[in-house]
């Protein structure tokens, strides 16, 4: 994998170096206290975590295809969650909504090694952050986790006004950094979206997968700890 081309580093943000799951998992603990779901009809906070782990899944999917908007994403899913419980409050849904996406960001779990593996590459390349998340949070992800100085740009679709696995996004990085294709590789969980999207986009991928939910990827590494990244880089 060593290779002399390589001038650039993009990382995927949420589930490779931010812990989307812990930290998502976290706020949704609060919501599930604060808003006194027990007593609305909701058994348990892990059943309140696992259907809406499955809904987000589904909607994320849409919004990433193009057919669901930013709006219903974000309040959509917690009124949908709550349907399933059988509790009939778009107020709540928004209220819920709200809370989630202003308390997630400030969460500060990372992948182990993070810091440590970030230090190491950013005196050999330049890094970048790649994300399909919403540009307002992934800054305040960022910047929260104290990750923003190890990178020199944060591409994200809305601003690219394309989602990974889109070509265009990774063109519009290209752009955007100054890079060649052949000087990029990107790191991140999504196999179609981080891997084959990259790939398609002529650059190298690494893909990372720490619980080893996935078969390898042909032509692309596999990683299961961030700290495999010094023998690779």
């Amino acid at each position: 994998m060593h290779n002399s081309n390589l001038k650039h580093v993009f990382f995927d943000l949420d589930r490779t170096l931010w812990d989307f799951k812990s930290n998502s998992r976290e706020v949704l603990t609060e919501i599930y206290n604060k808003m006194n779901l027990a007593n609305r009809g909701v058994r348990s906070v892990m059943d309140f975590i696992t259907t809406y782990e499955r809904i987000n899944e589904q909607m994320w999917e849409a919004y990433r295809t193009g057919n669901l908007s930013k709006e219903k994403l974000r309040y959509g899913r917690f009124e949908k969650v709550l349907l399933i419980f059988g509790i009939q409050s778009d107020s709540l849904g928004v209220e819920i909504g709200k809370y989630y996406i202003e308390h997630s960001p400030y969460k500060v779990g990372l992948f182990d090694h993070s810091h440590e593996i970030l230090e190491y590459l950013s005196k050999k390349y330049e890094l970048h952050i790649i994300t399909n998340g919403f540009e307002e949070v992934q800054h305040v992800k960022l910047k929260e986790s104290k990750l923003l100085d190890y990178f020199k740009s944060i591409i994200t679709s809305e601003a690219a006004a394309a989602k990974k696995p889109d070509i265009k996004i990774f063109k519009y990085s290209e752009e955007q950094t100054g890079a060649k294709s052949h000087e990029c590789i990107i790191i991140g969980d999504d196999v179609v979206a981080d891997i084959e999207g990259g790939k398609n986009a002529g650059w190298k991928a690494i893909h990372f997968d720490p619980h080893r939910e996935h078969e390898k990827v042909a032509d692309a590494n596999t990683i299961y700890h961030l700290s495999e990244l010094e023998m690779l880089l």
